[in-house]
């Protein structure tokens, strides 16, 4: 067996048991907590309430455990299976070399990959979700929102990736800088148009129509020295009965977007406290830092995958014999995942470090009072658990532990 092999079976077997190792565990810390609710929510949290936020999160870990054990499959299928290569024989079948057998290839490679996560999903949706009453979506209402992605899917990426595959054929040894210019681009119109054109192809939104609420937020904005395009609210209840907040688009299409959800459980001083939170990810600079952070990591990818798709053993360790631009592009993404995994508490400590930072700017600007209190609302109507795994929480979680989060808050 080659030693690319090797290494890439070490590192997928790795990055797979390490997954499930901290599922499990996991699993088993909220269990031995589900019957006792932390003392720092005693008088706001019931013990029902606590323990449907454990059964929900070990669903939703349970069901993840499952995922990896089957993505791990379809990556060894699609490899040393020759499941790729088969792709690629098809897809040259129909468009010889070039451009557009790349294209074939890599939207082949979706659609199996699309098809093989939709009994995922809707387990998810219709099982996981239904079972502790947060779905409000039905078959219809999935499938058409099924054909919609697949549509916009078609739509957008097609060009996109013809675009990449056109650079990195044509455009020489530095066609990685060219590409990566490409990506930002791309990236950058779609935060633009994302808000007019693409999320209400899935929503309807409308302007804030509470005078009072709206006011507030107003005066709130004004004392941030912040600007936006709109106060929209949107109808999550359509779909879930989950509540959250959040802004979108940049310079003239920036919005802040409220679920409906959201404003029917929360009262307006606590509002204004999320949306403080929220604002201080703008004022911190926090979006723009994950973004060039983002870009950086895309430019130094694309470089890698320069030197890796000359070299013939990167194909041949991976069970592909038939090298090309596309096959090249698609190996590597496929195999970075599982060497990068180990890294994920980097980016998570990043991540829950500006979301102590934005919950510190918000007690500057609103009650941290109020931000406790719809928190602890949201924690309870989301049905999150306040007792995860700590080692789990360090490896996946974006946000810091509840207790944590509102000791902190009531310490201000």
């Amino acid at each position: 067996m080659p030693t690319f092999a090797m290494i890439f079976l070490a590192a997928l077997a790795l990055a797979t048991l390490v997954k499930l190792w901290l599922g499990l565990r996991h699993i088993r810390h909220v269990r031995a907590h589900r019957d006792r609710v932390p003392a720092e929510f005693a008088g706001e949290i019931t013990p029902e309430a606590h323990a449907k936020a454990a059964d929900y999160s070990n669903a939703k870990t349970t069901l993840g455990l499952f995922s990896t054990l089957f993505e791990c499959v379809v990556v060894l299928v699609l490899t040393f299976g020759g499941g790729l290569q088969a792709l690629q024989a098809l897809s040259a079948g129909w468009f010889g070399a070039g451009v557009a057998h790349g294209v074939a290839l890599i939207v082949l490679l979706g659609v199996v990959m699309t098809l093989i996560e939709i009994p995922f999903d809707v387990y998810r949706t219709f099982v996981i979700e239904q079972r502790f009453g947060f779905n409000k979506m039905t078959p219809g209402m999935f499938i058409i929102d099924g054909l919609k992605h697949a549509a916009l899917g078609a739509i957008l990426g097609i060009p996109l990736i013809s675009c990449i595959l056109w650079v990195m054929e044509g455009m020489g040894a530095a066609w990685w800088l060219y590409a990566w210019l490409v990506w930002v681009a791309f990236n950058l119109v779609i935060l633009a148009v994302y808000p007019t054109w693409i999320a209400p192809l899935f929503n309807k939104f409308s302007p804030l129509a509470d005078a009072q609420l709206k006011d507030r937020i107003e005066r709130l904005l004004d004392r941030c020295g912040f600007k936006v395009g709109g106060l929209m609210v949107m109808d999550g209840s359509k779909r879930s009965s989950h509540g959250n907040a959040y802004f979108t688009g940049f310079g003239k299409t920036k919005r802040i977007v409220f679920f409906d959800t959201l404003l029917a459980r929360l009262s307006p001083t606590e509002v204004e406290a999320v949306l403080a939170h929220e604002l201080g990810h703008f004022k911190l600079k926090h979006v723009i830092k994950r973004m060039v952070w983002t870009f950086a990591v895309s430019l130094a990818f694309l470089w890698l995958l320069a030197q890796l798709m000359g070299q013939q053993w990167f194909y041949s360790g991976l069970g592909v014999y038939s090298p090309s631009t596309a096959m090249a592009l698609v190996l590597f993404f496929m195999v970075v995942p599982q060497f990068t995994f180990l890294l994920h508490p980097l980016t998570s400590y990043y991540s829950r470090k500006h979301e102590f930072e934005a919950d510190r700017y918000a007690t500057q600007n609103a009650a941290a009072g109020d931000l406790v209190t719809a928190l602890v609302k949201l924690y309870n109507d989301n049905a999150a658990t306040l007792t995860p795994d700590p080692l789990h929480s360090l490896f996946y979680d974006s946000h810091p532990p509840a207790t944590a989060r509102i000791a902190r808050l009531k310490s201000a």
